[in-house]
């Protein structure tokens, strides 16, 4: 008989991959809330909990629920979190990446892109062309704000600029409170919306070092630990099939106007 006992425990490991939005699974609360539980909970008290991230980021709320659940959950039980970046944490991949203690991600890996897009389309004039007459009943001087079949006006613009500039700047607050004194002083390098390479956001204090999940995980548990690894179970390809159309087109009508991360 072996004895096993000498043996280091797995390290957790919570897989963040996919975009951020509210669809059946796609990465959100809903898919993760109870992963996130058991995967602090494997970690023990102050033990570490690695975060596998691969996201180019989406919704702002569904971003925002993940990285408060994590911390919630890691602070009451005395966790540290390490977020891994892989190929991008980005928007709300960087939103999520700011729920760890320590940020790490390889050189190449896509950061940062701290900022809010929004935009739709004007199907107007093509209803025009048609001879389509479109009748639209609301109740409320805003209801059809934004409605891709009327034409924009500058209050309509001024609305969406304000919203997006409320988003920005809770972005921006959530990172402050994360990355402290890590930031450069001209905060503009990193608030600008744009993305950069894990080099340079390492020198603007986006992330603490150099490194990958690998990495990580030896650093964490030694030369012979192994992931614990904590994600949705897998589809089988049958069951998306009568799904596929009726997601392409909600997330057309999803992004319509909608800022997002």
């Amino acid at each position: 008989m072996r004895l096993l006992f000498w043996r280091k425990r797995p390290v957790p490991v919570l897989q963040l991959h996919g975009t951020l939005t509210t669809r059946e699974g796609a990465l959100n609360i809903s898919a993760y809330g109870k992963l996130i539980e058991s995967a602090v909970d494997a970690a023990g008290e102050g033990g570490t909990l690695l975060l596998d991230i691969d996201s180019p980021g989406g919704s702002p709320v569904q971003s925002d629920l993940i990285a408060a659940r994590i911390r919630r959950l890691a602070e009451a039980k005395k966790v540290r979190v390490v977020a891994v970046i892989g190929e991008v944490g980005a928007s709300g991949g960087y939103w999520l990446a700011c729920a760890g203690d320590e940020i790490v991600a390889n050189p190449m890996s896509v950061v940062g892109s701290i900022g809010v897009v929004g935009g739709g389309f004007g199907f107007g004039g093509a209803l025009a062309r048609l001879g389509v007459r479109r009748r639209l009943y609301t109740a409320g001087t805003n209801k059809a704000r934004l409605d891709p079949f009327l034409p924009e006006t500058p209050e309509d613009l001024a609305f969406v600029k304000d919203l997006m500039g409320q988003l920005h700047e809770r972005f921006k607050a959530w990172v402050r409170a994360r990355r402290g004194k890590k930031l450069p002083a001209d905060e503009e390098k990193v608030f600008d919306g744009g993305w950069m390479l894990g080099d340079r956001a390492l020198a603007l204090g986006l992330i603490d070092r150099l490194g990958d999940l690998d990495a990580e995980l030896r650093r964490v548990g030694g030369e012979k630990a192994r992931a614990q690894t904590f994600r949705p179970g897998k589809r089988g390809l049958l069951s998306w099939l009568p799904r596929l159309m009726g997601d392409a087109v909600a997330e057309v009508l999803e992004g319509a106007g909608r800022p997002r991360l």
